[in-house]
């Protein structure tokens, strides 16, 4: 079979049976995009000619562009997948990645904002709580870092997704898997005058629009979370992120279960979740190197 066909078929189970996100989706185009293309250029067309020496040529086209270690372990991830897809399905029948393994990532700890910087920004907020804007932009906030959710996950909100009585939000997540999420006393509070100051609610609405009145999205909470974290930190990245970073560390640092919070980010292995627990360690020692007098 033709390399861009078996391509074809696998992204068409990938969307549809598999229900990935578009995003999804879009990387994993990309990346087979580019090694149809590295393929072509050494006149491969069909994917059974695909030998380990082909993989293995791929992985120094892609260290000779510079691409990231992180890069390049999530490009071979999505040929593990389409090579299986072909296992799978009949249509090879040895998997020339079989003994290549995914170069080793150094994983960055996370920045994480402090607990006083995002109060700061919430009570710079609500000092013009009569601002309709504002009482939208405290919800936002208190959503991407009191439910510690994903902006992508944030922007798919739908007013009846928000449980307020049970205090908990219904969140759909990668791969579409739904899960839900509990709110807090003072989101709980900033959503309820969120909602009070709309003029029409409906619960397939989109819980917040953008200025021209559709959903909004997460380039416009990028820029407002960019512009309010400006004001209070000077830590180098200043996106939505950050606030799910912080607030999984933050649960941590004052004993959270690290399984339930796993549950509450949403994360399908443990391993992501323990980055966390590094950047608390790494906080620890922080403390202790300038306050303890042993140190």
């Amino acid at each position: 079979m033709r390399v861009d066909n078996i391509i074809s078929q696998y992204l068409s189970e990938l969307k549809g049976i598999k229900n990935a996100s578009d995003n999804t989706t879009s990387a994993y185009s990309s990346d087979l995009k580019q090694f149809q293309e590295f393929l072509e250029l050494k006149n491969i067309i069909k994917i059974n000619k695909i030998t380990k020496k082909h993989i293995r040529l791929f992985i120094v086209n892609l260290n000779f562009k510079n691409n990231s270690t992180t890069t390049i372990a999530r490009k071979l991830t999505t040929l593990r997948s389409l090579f299986l897809f072909g296992i799978k399905n009949g249509i090879i029948e040895q998997n020339p990645l079989k003994d290549i393994k995914n170069p080793k990532i150094k994983r960055k700890i996370p920045e994480t904002l402090s607990l006083d910087s995002y109060e700061k920004i919430i009570k710079l907020l609500s000092d013009k709580e009569e601002n309709k804007n504002n009482l939208k932009l405290i919800s936002i906030f208190e959503l991407l870092y009191g439910s510690a959710i994903r902006v992508s996950e944030l922007c798919n909100l739908n007013i009846g997704d928000i449980d307020l009585s049970n205090r908990s939000i219904k969140v759909k997540g990668k791969g579409s898997k739904e899960r839900y999420v509990p709110i807090g006393t003072k989101s709980i509070t900033a959503l309820e005058k969120y909602l009070d100051s709309l003029q029409f609610i409906s619960k397939e609405l989109p819980l917040f629009l953008a200025k021209n009145g559709n959903r909004i999205y997460p380039r416009i909470i990028q820029k407002h979370v960019k512009e309010q974290m400006q004001k209070v930190s000077d830590i180098s990245k200043k996106s939505p992120h950050i606030l799910r970073h912080s607030a999984a560390t933050h649960m941590l640092d004052r004993g959270a279960d690290l399984l339930g919070v796993k549950e509450i980010l949403g994360h399908e292995n443990l391993s992501t979740t323990q980055i966390y627990t590094h950047v608390s360690i790494e906080r620890l020692k922080k403390t202790y190197n300038t306050s303890h007098p042993k140190s």
